[in-house]
């Protein structure tokens, strides 16, 4: 089970935007591999740290894991952190304002913060937002869907690179092929150095003499993509989950975006959410609810027989225990409530009318009466069945 966001870095539910920055740098900076040469458990934390701060330093993102849980910002196959699926070379180059343009190298000698910078590779895609529709029969037991997305793919001619072959990738003349130009200042406190992103190949580390003619130059198309996704039990309308790296690619094999993924759910003929809980209208005639009956009524998956008691009211709420929604973020489950309604003819004949009249006047139908007498109820019973 994954551990809490907020537990990862030692934060509060309330802490600010740059509490929760700087908890993040002062947990990557105690299990950074340059730190911890061949741990793997401190990798992993690192790992467990960007992904705390991925999803708690995005508005967006924090409000679904506040509301919802981990489920709210994954559940999806394809994408996300878990189990530590991020790689180095992400959280650098997500993160990598968090620690500081050259802060590694300059504590451990060069290298550290390199770690994680691609050279040759471009800026990052764009995300793109899906809707994806189930059935209730879909949110209760969990779903496994395959859909198809528009978006831009990587160029197959050029692999990516967006150059027409091989010799037409040359190395940048600024930055030598690092991707970062180094500047030293001279400072009252001694010399200082900064690394910004090379201006003359915006931090790719190369530059194309020759363009690739199927994407002009980008190293991506228009294209389609299969995706498979798991939806997690309990999801609820509105809800969108984060399938990482799955969105448009970026140019010249830039990474890729995340694809979000909105919960729609389809109206069920008969039955209606609220919450956890499901509700349904059943109509039943007055000698139904008089005399009682067992009667079957429509679940989700299937259907279920109840019995209605004797003498039972309008408005009286039965419950199923355990029909409902589970929870996407516990072990609670919902519960089916039926609501009981009494059909009320519209149109009598003059020997029902006559019944009617008669059942108003007898001792029967006020509310302190005998059960003892129900030869008049089944007449009712036979009339309007």
């Amino acid at each position: 089970m994954k551990r809490d966001y907020y537990e990862i870095l030692g934060v509060s539910k309330s802490a600010s935007a740059d509490e929760i920055k700087k908890a993040y740098r002062k947990v990557a900076m105690q299990f950074h591999p340059d730190r911890n040469p061949g741990d793997k458990a401190a990798e992993d934390k690192f790992k467990e740290a960007a992904e705390a701060y991925e999803v708690l330093s995005d508005a967006q993102k924090k409000q679904r894991y506040d509301q919802f849980g981990h489920a709210g910002v994954g559940g999806a196959s394809g994408g996300g952190f878990g189990g530590g699926g991020m790689r180095m070379e992400d959280i650098f180059q997500n993160f990598g304002d968090v620690f500081g343009d050259d802060m590694f190298s300059s504590f451990f000698g060069g290298g550290g913060g390199q770690r994680g910078r691609t050279r040759g590779t471009g800026s990052r895609g764009s995300n793109l937002r899906v809707k994806v529709k189930l059935t209730y029969e879909d949110i209760i037991k969990g779903a496994h869907k395959t859909i198809k997305v528009k978006k831009y793919v990587r160029c197959e001619t050029c692999t990516g690179s967006g150059a027409k072959d091989k010799s037409s990738v040359q190395t940048c003349s600024t930055c030598g092929g690092s991707g970062q130009v180094r500047r030293v200042q001279s400072t009252f406190l001694g010399q200082m150095q900064t690394v910004t992103t090379c201006p003359g190949c915006n931090g790719d580390g190369t530059m194309i003499a020759n363009k690739c003619g199927s994407c002009k130059g980008e190293g991506r198309v228009y294209g389609e993509d299969t995706i498979s996704i798991d939806i997690p039990a309990g999801v609820q309308e509105g809800m969108q989950l984060n399938v990482s790296g799955k969105g448009n690619i970026g140019e010249r094999n830039g990474m890729p975006g995340d694809l979000l993924v909105v919960i729609e759910e389809e109206k069920h003929p008969e039955l209606i959410r609220e919450g956890l809980n499901v509700l349904y209208d059943l109509h039943l005639s007055f000698p139904d609810v008089a005399l009682g009956k067992e009667v079957e009524v429509p679940t989700i998956g299937g259907k279920a027989k109840i019995k209605i008691p004797a003498g039972t009211h309008a408005g009286k709420i039965l419950r199923l225990k355990g029909k409902g929604f589970p929870s996407v973020n516990s072990y609670e489950k919902g519960d089916q409530l039926i609501n009981i309604n009494v059909w009320t003819p519209q149109h009598l004949s003059s020997e029902e009318k006559a019944l009617l009249e008669k059942m108003n006047h007898s001792n029967n139908f006020t509310p302190n009466a005998s059960k003892s007498d129900k030869s008049f109820f089944d007449k009712i019973r036979e009339v309007f069945s």
